[in-house]
């Protein structure tokens, strides 16, 4: 593996550094600014619209979908350092670049498995980041980290599907532009084969029976530029036949190749988000003193920067490396890599931000630093794409198999 990035991919480096430096970081503030001024908490502030139109004209745009024809034609391993540039200002670059989840796998989704009415309709309004998408497959009444075990039911009836069930924790459902769902569900409940019997079908937001019924907080943040965190009910919601994504009982199949590529993403932007924290750290410890010297002096201070710094480059090196065996000998082919990171990163993200915070004292909680809110996000990753301890397990079970 050469550790070198390739010239394409060190120009689209530097581009989006620049993009940060000169119209991310300053943003910030002033979509805070804005929030605060709008009708709705969930409505989208001006300054990202002009982020996204910023990032478009500079090429920007698209850069997580492999498919030349849809997206930037980026490897996994061409993405992975842009993905964790990003990271580091996870509540605007992600959405001003249009590489945000649940529309980066969803769009994935339908470049993949859609046909050509269904892209038409949905995949290239979302291409064009003109509206917003959401994944609905959570659910509150089952251990849905277990896709097996989810409830809501997709029956067929006559032309069309009645989907009834009940999700939460529905990443971007808040959003008023989020105007179609990608549902999962089951069409064949009793089929013999458990990763057969599920389905996934688009139902627009405005389909009758389709109430978006709360917002879900994490850690108290109801996560507005992502969208919120919904709680949404399919009451005997009807849609079309042609609205089922790939074949019926193909389900599980899709949301296993939607997870591979989320996941290389979310680690990435994991180190892009220690990456600000360690930063953070560093200039809070070289400008503030305690008992008669800088926190920078401080032995301790020294051992949590010198610990960051090592895990940083390592999960960078496993992250990379997973990439380029997605892009080497497929998700299958990486899947021991793809649990790995997905164990490692979060824990590891978690623990640095977590002696930023500590660094700042009381300004690590608050809402003057991102420290918080960053901590949040890293520790829901604990949970999102499934939980630490179901990689764990598979991860395990597969290096059992050598000894057996």
């Amino acid at each position: 593996m050469d550790f070198a990035f390739d010239a394409h991919t060190e120009e689209l480096r530097a581009k989006l550094l620049a993009f940060m430096d000169e119209y991310v970081y300053p943003a910030e503030a002033v979509a805070e600014e804005q929030r605060a001024q709008l009708a709705s908490p969930w409505d989208t502030p001006a300054v990202v619209e002009e982020l996204k139109a910023e990032a478009r004209r500079q090429g920007l745009w698209n850069l997580f979908l492999p498919d030349a024809e849809h997206g930037a034609g980026l490897t996994n391993l061409q993405y992975a350092p842009l993905a964790e540039i990003t990271g580091r200002s996870p509540q605007l670059a992600p959405t001003a670049t249009n590489c945000a989840a649940p529309d980066t796998g969803n769009m994935e989704v339908l470049a993949q498995f859609a046909d050509e009415q269904q892209k038409k309709q949905w995949l290239e309004p979302l291409l064009a980041g003109e509206i917003r998408s959401a994944f609905a497959m959570t659910e509150p009444d089952v251990a849905s980290s277990d896709a097996t075990n989810i409830t809501t039911l997709i029956e067929r009836d006559g032309d069309e599907y009645v989907i009834t069930g009940r999700k939460w924790y529905i990443s971007g459902a808040m959003n008023p532009d989020c105007k179609i769902f990608i549902v999962m569900g089951k069409t064949d409940p009793d089929g013999e084969d458990i990763r057969r019997q599920q389905s996934m079908v688009l139902v627009p937001r405005d389909t009758p029976g389709v109430t978006v019924r709360r917002a879900m907080r994490v850690f108290g943040y109801e996560d507005h530029y992502h969208g919120g965190h919904a709680e949404v009910i399919f009451d005997h919601a009807r849609v079309p036949v042609s609205n089922l994504i790939g074949e019926e009982g193909g389900g599980f199949a899709i949301a296993q190749a939607r997870l591979g590529p989320g996941r290389i993403h979310h680690c990435m932007r994991l180190i892009g988000m220690a990456e600000r924290a360690i930063e953070l750290m560093c200039r809070r410890a070289v400008s503030r003193t305690a008992f008669g010297k800088a926190l920078a002096q401080q032995g301790v201070v020294h051992n949590w920067i010198a610990d960051a710094r090592v895990t940083v480059e390592q999960l960078r090196l496993l992250v990379l490396k997973t990439a380029w065996l997605m892009d080497t000998v497929g998700n299958k082919g990486a899947h021991t890599e793809i649990q790995a990171i997905k164990i490692a990163t979060p824990r590891a993200v978690v623990d640095i931000i977590d002696r930023a915070i500590q660094l700042h004292g009381a300004g690590g909680v608050s809402q003057d630093f991102p420290l918080a809110e960053l901590y949040a996000g890293a520790r829901t990753l604990m949970i999102a794409d499934g939980p630490d301890e179901v990689h764990q397990r598979s991860l395990a079970r597969r290096e059992l198999k050598k000894y057996l």
